[in-house]
């Protein structure tokens, strides 16, 4: 028992011990600490001045390091928007101790004299030598513009600026600009940077400012006379990340074809502004977003994104979701039902309802009411089969999406304007004016999504332009498309109003849509504009939304153009004369670009052209005929085509490569057929390998325009 006690006191003492040693250890630290905290504030020294001189002069602060901005891409990931770095070039003339600074004064200032050109070298050498001498002054700065990254390559070359020993002082201050490749294209769809913050504030560039930003460093930086910061070493500091790179749905290509057609008319009709969107109907990705708005004689330019936030009456674009609820509510036979639209006027609770065609369209069914875009026509028909019952009305509108923004992952999408009756605006003719676009505001994007569900089978898709964001090469968020899993309407409506669609182009609009090589479907739309609270005559709105190609959509596109003026007839102001002609134009150049939604014209080429054996430059069929023993090739033309007949025989018949037509290149192979087609101008694209057995321009004169085909081998 003794053993035990006289045992745990020794083991007591021993730990008691061992506490004093390690705090006698920690005293020390402390003592060494402290006194290394004396020394590095009141001794070390850092150009010539302690810390304690630093901090007593408020010298010394910290400051932010700006992060890289990320990159914004095309579809294609063609480069939208960058951060290029830009330099200052500065020289703190108290850091190269005096042997060094005496030999290369001479030398720095020839080369800044060469190079800048901002003063003589003898007035370098002696303003760098009156900073030098004063005690108040110390940097300089030596250009008074920035330099680029190459610029600041060459620099880092001369004295001071290299890393020579005893010598440096030169500096560079490091500023980032935003730079868009292919500006002015989408530039404000792309957006724009506040130079004063950093940070976006309109399209892309704010909707996604937080992933593109990054985080900021963290850096000490010596404050000199003039406000100027600069950095004292990064030792100590914490590095910036670069922000996160966005990837777009957006391409260059449609976005030019866009706006061409669309600057063209603005400045033809010299109308206010326009836009034109062009969306893929089954995914919603958009593709080209274009808007313009007039800022002096013919001079248009992207100050506001009108098929974002540019909301107005939609006018007869909306007769279509007004004839989708009349055909789910009643189920009826549209080519069956008739209404009586009189000669063009009618007179309506005090308000006259007219037809753009001047004595009226008489007695038409309800699929010519869409057709030949009758206000008279619908305003009957929901007076037949809506009067009693306008929530069956509303409710459908939402049920068509059309009384809520679309979603978009952009900032700045104004919500629809559709009243209901809680609204102290609503009226007992507030039905009828809303059934032919009138009493609502809506987007061209809001409306564009609702033609694109009916494209798409009924099934509505959020619009989108985001597709991905990376951070480097590493997908950190995958934008997928958003499809509703019920359709807005059922089947057999999607299908009475798509042949309403196309036949509004092919039996109203032949002149201004139509298409011999593919069908468009669409609606014009033609409101007066709201003016002190006066819908004005002569003012209008005008749009066209559609799809194509009809049979197949693939796109959906909405045009809009404000204000169009002209001095001849009434209609040469109206939808059918200003936008659908643009429509047909975007339309016509992306079928013409993508291939994949063009036909091949399998009786393209003459039926004898099946029994085509070889076809191509004459010179190289001479030499073929030859080894194989064939009847002579005719020297009278540069390209034939033979065949066999009549016991092995061979036929040769010469090919025309006429400048003007699209030669038949039937059994050609791909290299004849590519050098003839591209020395014509066309892009040409191939599927298959072998000879030419298909081609998806017919032999001929070129009417359609199209630069692009299609070659099918075998």
């Amino acid at each position: 028992m003794r053993n035990d006690i006289e045992s745990g006191q020794n083991n007591k003492k021993a730990l008691i011990n061992r506490a004093r040693t390690v705090g006698w250890l920690l005293f020390l630290l402390a003592v060494l600490v402290f006194a290394k905290l004396i020394r590095v504030q009141y001794y070390d020294t850092f150009k010539g001045k302690t810390w304690a001189e630093y901090s007593l002069k408020n010298d010394l602060k910290l400051d932010t390091i700006p992060a890289m901005r990320g990159n914004i891409y095309s579809s294609d990931n063609s480069l939208l928007a960058t951060s290029l770095p830009y330099y200052y070039v500065g020289f703190d003339t108290k850091v190269p101790d005096s042997a060094y600074f005496n030999k290369n004064l001479d030398k720095l200032s020839a080369l800044l004299a060469k190079n800048f050109g901002e003063n003589t070298a003898d007035g370098y050498r002696s303003k760098i030598l009156r900073y030098r001498n004063s005690k108040t002054k110390r940097y300089l700065r030596l250009k008074s513009r920035q330099i680029t990254h190459l610029e600041r390559e060459k620099i880092k070359e001369w004295p001071f600026f290299t890393k020579d020993r005893k010598g440096g002082g030169g500096k560079f201050e490091t500023i980032y600009k935003r730079y868009k490749p292919f500006s002015p294209l989408a530039d404000r769809t792309i957006g724009g940077i506040d130079p004063k913050s950093g940070r976006g504030y309109i399209g892309i560039e704010a909707s996604f400012d937080k992933e593109l930003e990054g985080k900021s460093g963290i850096e000490w930086v010596e404050m000199v006379e003039g406000g100027v910061k600069i950095p004292v070493g990064d030792a100590l500091n914490v590095q910036p990340e670069a922000g996160k790179n966005i990837y777009t749905t957006l391409d260059m290509s449609y976005q030019d074809m866009a706006e061409i057609a669309l600057r063209r008319k603005l400045t033809e009709m010299q109308a206010d502004f326009g836009s034109v969107v062009v969306m893929e109907v089954a995914t919603g990705e958009i593709k080209a977003m274009a808007n313009l708005t007039k800022r002096g004689n013919d001079k248009y330019e992207e100050v506001f994104n009108y098929a974002l936030a540019g909301s107005n009456d939609p006018g007869s674009t909306f007769k279509l979701a007004t004839m989708m609820a009349l055909l789910e509510e009643t189920k009826m036979n549209p080519d069956q039902v008739t209404v009586n639209t009189g000669t063009g006027a009618m007179r309506f609770r005090n308000h006259t309802i007219k037809d753009a065609h001047r004595g009226g369209f008489g007695t038409i069914t309800a699929s010519q009411v869409l057709e030949k875009s009758s206000n008279i026509g619908i305003v009957l028909l929901m007076q037949r089969y809506f009067a009693t019952k306008p929530d069956s009305y509303l409710n459908y509108l939402k049920r068509f999406h059309l009384t809520v923004p679309t979603g978009i992952r952009m900032k700045g999408e104004k919500p629809p304007l559709i009243r209901d009756r809680s609204s102290k605006h609503w009226s007992n003719y507030s039905l009828y004016f809303m059934a032919h676009g009138y009493e609502m505001q809506m987007t061209p994007l809001q409306t564009l999504a609702f033609y694109n569900a009916v494209a798409n089978d009924g099934y509505w898709v959020r619009p989108m332009i985001v597709r991905e964001i990376r951070n480097a090469e590493d997908v950190e968020d995958k934008m997928i498309p958003y499809v509703e899993e019920k359709p807005i309407c059922s089947p057999e409506t999607i299908r009475k109003v798509k042949k309403m669609l196309e036949g509004v182009v092919e039996n109203s609009l032949t002149k201004t849509v139509k298409n011999d090589l593919y069908r468009i479907a669409g609606k014009t739309g033609t409101a007066r504009k709201l003016i002190n609270g006066v819908y004005t005559e002569g003012k209008n709105y005008t749009s066209f939304a559609g799809y194509f190609p009809a049979d197949k959509p693939k796109y959906s596109c909405i045009v809009i153009i404000d204000n169009p003026k002209s001095s001849g007839a009434d209609y040469t102001r109206y939808a059918g004369s200003v936008a659908a002609p643009v429509f047909k134009e975007v339309a016509d150049r992306i079928y013409a670009y993508d291939v994949s939604i063009q036909k091949p014209l399998k009786d393209s080429v003459p039926e004898v052209s099946q029994d085509v054996k070889w076809a191509g430059k004459t010179s190289d069929l001479q030499i073929i005929s030859k080894e194989l023993k064939l009847t002579p090739v005719p020297e009278d033309k540069e390209y034939a085509a033979g065949s066999l007949f009549k016991k092995g025989k061979t036929k040769w018949q010469s090919r025309s490569i006429d400048a003007r037509d699209i030669p038949n290149l039937q059994g050609m192979p791909m290299r004849d057929a590519l050098y003839i087609m591209e020395n014509k101008g066309f892009t040409v694209t191939f599927r298959g390998s072998g000879k030419v057995v298909e081609q998806s321009l017919p032999p001929g004169s070129n009417r359609s325009g199209i630069k692009t085909i299609l070659l099918t081998l075998q």
